[in-house]
C-alpha cells in the first residue's frame, strides 16, 4: 500500500468516525413547540466509505470516489428492536435515488447505516426512480414501505426527457431487510404521490391517505390530501377517493398538500404532519403543517392550525431544491417524546424533537386560519388583550422589558 493511499485512507476515516459521533445537542431559543437540534443527522458524508470508495490500493491507487453520493434526505421512521432507524433517500450523483436503512441508539445522532443499502425488489415494469418512503406498522403484522416509482411517460414526444408518471409502490417486510413487492397501488388518479397507509383498518379495508395529480409536477384537478380504502393490499385498488383537506387560496397549501408520514393515535384524536407547497417569486417554498382528525372518524378534521409548523430557516433554506423542508416519518416513543423527522432543501437530513402533550396543545389551542388579513390582525389583538387582563401594568411592563 503507498503511503498517498493510506495516509489519504486515516484521514477519511478519522472524519467520517468523528462525524458519526459528534453529540447533537438542542439549539438554543426554540418556540415552544419542539426542538431543533444543532447538527443535521444524516448528509451525503455520513455514507459509510466501503460504499463510495474502492479501498484496494492496487485498482484504485489514488484512492477516488467511485461511487459519488450527492445527497441523503426524505426518510420513513420506525421504532425497531429498541433503536431508532430511518428508511433514507440515498441519491447517487446519478440522480437516480434508493433506500437505505440507518439506526441509533438515541434518535438524534450516531446513525449509523446497516451494511448494505436496501434490495428493493421490482415488477414487471421496473422502476426508473424510487424515492420518499413510508414505513407504516399495520395491525395485519406486517411492516409497510409505500413509496413513488418514477417511470418515464411513454406518451411523451423523444425530445422530452423530462415527463414522467409517478405511481405509489407497495412492498412489505417483517425484519426491514427482506422485502416482498406488490403490485402498485391503483385509482382513478393519473398519477399518485405522497401516499400514506393508515395503521388500522377501517370498516375492515385498508385506509389510505393519497395525494392525486393530473400531471408530475402540477396537481391539476387533485385538490388536496385524498382518502380511500381498499380491500386488498396485495392487489390495492380504490374506486373512491375523497379529499379530505383541500387547497386553499392564499394558505400554506394553496399549490400542493400531502400527507408526511402514518398518523400517531393520541387519546383526543389522530395527529398528522402534512407538508404544503405554495408558489414565490423564488420559486416553490415547502412546510410542513400539522391537524387532527377524529378518532371514530379518520377523515373528519377536527383541528387545524393556521400556518405552518416548521418551515426551512437559516442553512437548511439552501441545497439542491432550495426553500424546503419535507418530513415523511416521525417516532412516538411510549413515554411520550416525538421525534420528528425532515430533510432539508432536498440535501441532508434533520431531527426536531417534542412531546405528544407539547403537538396536542399545538394543535388544539393555536388558531385556524381566518382566512383574511383581517382576521389575523384579530387573532393578535386577542392575544394582547388576554396578556393585559392576565398581568398588571406594573408587571406587564417589566415582563416586557426582560
Amino acid at each position: 500500500m503507498n503511503q498517498l493511499f493510506k495516509k489519504r485512507l486515516k484521514r477519511l476515516q478519522k472524519n467520517w468516525e468523528e462525524l458519526i459521533e459528534r453529540p447533537n445537542e438542542i439549539q438554543k431559543n426554540g418556540n415552544g413547540i419542539f426542538d431543533r437540534h444543532k447538527f443535521p443527522i444524516l448528509t451525503a458524508d455520513h455514507v459509510p466509505l466501503d460504499w463510495r470508495y474502492d479501498l484496494n490500493c492496487e485498482s484504485n491507487p489514488y484512492l477516488m470516489e467511485r461511487f459519488g453520493i450527492n445527497a441523503v434526505f426524505n426518510a420513513g421512521a420506525i421504532k425497531w428492536k429498541n433503536k431508532y432507524v430511518v428508511m433514507a433517500r440515498v441519491e447517487g450523483n446519478d440522480r437516480k435515488s434508493f433506500f437505505a436503512i440507518a439506526e441509533s441508539p438515541n434518535g438524534i445522532d450516531q446513525f449509523r447505516f446497516w451494511d448494505y443499502p436496501v434490495t428493493m425488489p421490482e415488477t414487471d415494469e421496473p422502476d426508473i426512480n424510487v424515492y420518499d418512503i413510508r414505513l407504516t406498522k399495520h395491525e395485519d403484522g406486517w411492516v409497510y414501505g409505500l413509496f413513488c416509482t418514477e417511470r418515464r411517460d411513454p406518451s411523451a414526444p423523444a425530445y422530452d426527457q423530462s415527463a414522467a408518471i409517478a405511481k405509489c409502490a407497495i412492498a412489505r417486510t417483517k425484519d426491514l431487510k427482506n422485502w416482498e413487492r406488490l403490485p402498485d397501488l391503483e385509482t382513478r388518479s393519473p398519477q399518485q404521490r405522497n401516499v400514506v397507509l393508515h395503521p388500522e383498518f377501517v370498516e375492515g379495508q385498508y385506509a389510505f391517505y393519497t395525494r392525486p395529480q393530473d400531471g408530475f409536477i402540477d396537481a391539476g384537478s387533485g385538490g388536496g390530501i385524498g382518502f380511500g380504502l381498499a380491500k386488498s393490499i396485495t392487489r390495492a385498488s380504490i374506486d373512491d377517493e375523497k379529499i379530505i383537506d383541500f387547497k386553499v387560496y392564499h394558505t400554506v397549501y394553496e399549490l400542493k398538500n400531502g400527507l408526511g408520514a402514518p398518523p400517531i393515535k393520541t387519546g383526543q384524536g389522530w395527529l398528522h404532519q402534512a407538508h404544503g407547497v405554495r408558489n414565490t417569486a423564488a420559486g416553490l417554498r415547502y412546510v410542513i403543517y400539522l391537524f387532527m382528525t377524529d378518532l371514530k372518524d379518520i377523515t373528519k378534521i377536527t383541528h387545524k392550525p393556521a400556518g405552518y409548523f416548521l418551515a426551512p430557516q437559516q442553512d437548511e433554506r439552501v441545497g439542491d431544491v432550495s426553500n424546503v423542508v419535507f418530513s415523511n416519518g416521525w417516532i412516538a416513543d411510549k413515554d411520550g417524546k416525538v421525534f420528528i423527522y425532515y430533510a432539508s432543501a432536498d440535501t441532508r437530513l434533520h431531527v426536531a424533537t417534542t412531546t405528544i402533550d407539547q403537538l396536542l396543545d399545538y394543535v388544539m389551542n393555536t388558531g385556524a386560519d381566518g382566512m383574511k388579513s383581517g382576521c389575523s390582525v384579530d387573532r393578535v389583538r386577542r392575544v394582547i388583550d388576554k396578556n393585559k387582563k392576565f398581568f398588571a401594568d406594573g408587571k406587564r411592563k417589566e415582563f416586557r422589558s426582560r
